[in-house]
């Protein structure tokens, strides 16, 4: 089970939107394709902006995002 919860992620990245705005995040496969694009990241070389106590790259890509540590940006951005 991934900890935290697909609608965890998905409140921390939409928590910046202001009301009436839009969601940058609509779907779980908006979150996971965010995750896996960060891991492919850190697996070619980029430094972790956490500790994680799990050293595999998805685990490190999810626990940055939930701390938002990276932020998806909307499709126009």
């Amino acid at each position: 089970m991934l900890h935290p919860s697909y609608s965890d992620l998905m409140k921390v990245v939409n928590s910046e939107v202001e009301v009436g705005e839009a969601p940058v995040v609509n779907s779980r496969y908006s979150i996971v394709m965010a995750t896996s694009k960060r891991a492919r990241q850190l697996i070619d070389g980029d430094i972790a902006m956490v500790t994680a106590d799990n050293k595999k790259p998805l685990s490190i890509a999810v626990e940055e995002l939930n701390q938002s540590k990276i932020k998806i940006l909307a499709d126009e951005e």
